[in-house]
């Protein structure tokens, strides 16, 4: 039996036209991904459908204390990485450089070890 996923979100070739002219601008992959409802990797892959090259591992050095907070709070990668404007590899990058612990995985904390 085939599990079900999230429905699929099509854009319209102006959206599309749109999302490339908000990337040239310089939104990155996450912001994108949230503003059209869609994943980063779908953003990319619009993108590159267009020729448009992907930038890598944009991080605004100046927020990796925030990043680190907000790390250590719990939050996941991705989760940092949208509220700093980054990837979750690139905020990876950054905390590890920085000697911030990576979790294993990168996900939340156990439950279990914040109740104590």
């Amino acid at each position: 039996m085939r599990s079900l996923g999230t429905a699929q979100t099509l854009l319209r070739a102006e959206q599309v036209d749109e999302l490339v002219a908000r990337y040239r601008d310089g939104a990155t992959l996450v912001e994108l991904a949230s503003r059209f409802g869609i994943h980063r990797r779908t953003v990319a892959e619009h993108l590159t459908r267009r020729k448009v090259p992907i930038r890598r591992g944009r991080f605004d050095p100046s927020r990796i204390h925030e990043a680190a907070d907000l790390y250590d709070s719990g939050l996941t990668l991705v989760e940092v990485g949208l509220k700093v404007g980054a990837g979750p590899q690139a905020v990876r990058r950054a905390l590890a450089e920085h000697g911030v612990p990576i979790r294993e995985g990168g996900g939340r904390r156990s439950r279990m070890a914040t109740a104590s």
